[in-house]
């Protein structure tokens, strides 16, 4: 029988965590797009920016165990993995894969403290955070950008598999 796989393939480190992928078993994920997730959020510091335009109402001087940059990494890295509601965090806060992707070797934060996240008023700072790099990104500011959001309806054609029709333009 031909072996066609590697072994073991060394991902990086967390602290004393290795990460690593093999075909032994232990403690199984299917998620394992989250190390590169985690590899792309450090290149573009997406987590951080977000962190650094949100208001955190906490009071520092009690006890905080998740740092805001902690807290929105996870809230990203859920959906996309296809958990999109926080009560699925009552278990991923002890799921190992994610808490390697957040940058944790310890427990990550609750669906309620999670829920507490952002409130209205951050969406507009939330605004800035994909245009500055954007701009910052050109040789000079340009004078304007035009965000072409266009929610024209595309006819479904035929009996394709999967396919939906929500009936919105429908006459």
């Amino acid at each position: 029988m031909s072996k066609c796989t590697a072994e073991t393939l060394d991902v990086g480190r967390l602290g004393r965590r290795v990460i690593e992928t093999n075909f032994s078993g232990g403690v199984i994920s299917s998620d394992g797009g989250l190390m590169l997730l985690r590899q792309i959020d450090r290149r573009i510091g997406l987590s951080k920016a977000v962190a650094e335009v949100l208001h955190d109402p906490r009071d520092s001087k009690r006890m905080v165990h998740h740092p805001m940059r902690d807290l929105i990494a996870q809230r990203l890295d859920g959906p996309c993995c296809g958990y999109e509601d926080l009560n699925d965090h009552v278990c991923l806060r002890h799921d190992p894969l994610l808490q390697t992707a957040v940058g944790k070797v310890t427990e990550l934060a609750s669906s309620p403290t999670l829920s507490r996240l952002a409130t209205l008023a951050d969406g507009v700072a939330l605004n800035r955070v994909p245009i500055e790099p954007l701009i910052a990104s050109q040789p000079r500011a340009p004078r304007g950008i035009t965000l072409d959001i266009d929610a024209s309806d595309v006819s479904l054609h035929g009996d394709q598999q999967l396919t939906q029709s929500h009936s919105y333009y429908d006459p």
